[in-house]
């Protein structure tokens, strides 16, 4: 019995160090793969708080909370399982698949840019008159979980990227972990935008000159904040968009491409110096937004006659 006793013990012990094991592999492959992913992230947090822009103030947390929810089902009940059966079964899908997200990102940054250039605007927007609250509530938290879902899956897919060479059960704990954590800090981020002018009045009725002064400087900053925000989220669709779209071309055998944009990336970094690095990625990113910008123009200019023929409307 006590030979027993001590045998299993030993395999509990043995079983309790791989898994603490696997949990530091997982945590040490999860920082990385977070550290890659940190573009995109920036991408998400400017891209949400447009989606509440202009809504009732009562209505901003409970709709960035709707999307909080449904970016944790996009990562962790959609994207988690369908990203490891296609690393174990399909690899070679994941990179089109990637494309057609990319694609849809260009065309989505590429129709905003179309209505502030004058163009038609496709669907209901805060310009308009809104004759169902609750409809238009639901348009927006629709619209965010399908950008969420596309800026998600290039999350994942960069994490993934960073662990192929791991176990199934590595890859899915940092998946997990990845997806959790940045969505926590994404919408985290935009909650505190969002009632960044709530914080502002609040402050400013209080008796401290300074706090006063900070007060009213939050609320008139507030308006500017999102109209930079909203700018930059459209730049990053079309940034991440013509990003993917570039790689996923190397990735299928056409590199020329890529290979042209890299040149000016680092022909720009040895020119500039010790501002070489920030610009030579401020070179890449705009070239990788022009390709975006090119495509969405090219599927918007497509799609929205044929959308209008059978639907009425443009999108």
């Amino acid at each position: 019995m006590p030979g027993g006793l001590v045998a299993l013990l030993d395999d509990v012990s043995i079983i309790a160090r791989t898994a603490a094991a696997s949990v530091d592999d997982i945590s040490v492959a999860a920082g990385r793969a977070g550290t890659k992913a940190a573009g995109v992230v920036i991408d998400d947090a400017a891209v949400t708080p447009s989606y509440v822009t202009g809504l009732s103030p009562a209505r901003e947390l409970p709709i960035i909370w709707r999307i909080t929810k449904g970016s944790f089902k996009n990562k962790l009940l959609v994207l988690l399982p369908i990203a490891l059966l296609l690393s174990y079964f399909l690899p070679w899908a994941i990179t089109p698949i990637l494309m057609l997200g990319g694609a849809y990102l260009s065309y989505e940054g590429a129709e905003k840019v179309m209505e502030k250039l004058g163009g038609a605007k496709h669907g209901k927007t805060l310009g308009d008159e809104i004759d169902d609250p609750v409809a238009f509530e639901e348009q927006r938290v629709s619209g965010a979980i399908r950008t969420d879902l596309i800026l998600s899956a290039e999350i994942m897919a960069i994490t993934l990227n960073e662990v192929s060479a791991e176990t199934l059960v590595t890859r899915a704990g940092v998946l997990a972990v990845v997806g959790i954590l940045i969505t926590v800090v994404v919408y985290g981020a935009v909650a505190l935008i969002v009632k960044m002018d709530d914080f502002g009045l609040h402050l400013a009725q209080k008796r401290s000159a300074a706090s006063q002064k900070f007060g009213r400087f939050l609320v008139a900053a507030m308006p500017h904040l999102l109209t930079l925000l909203s700018f930059v989220g459209t730049i990053a669709m079309l940034w991440v968009g013509g990003g993917i779209i570039l790689h996923g071309l190397a990735e299928l055998g056409l590199a020329g491409p890529e290979h042209f944009v890299e040149g000016l990336q680092h022909g720009v970094a040895e020119m500039a110096g010790a501002l070489g690095g920030v610009l030579g990625w401020l070179t890449y990113a705009i070239a990788s937004a022009l390709v975006g910008l090119v495509l969405g123009f090219i599927l918007a200019l497509t799609l929205h006659p044929v959308m209008e023929k059978f639907t009425g409307e443009a999108h």
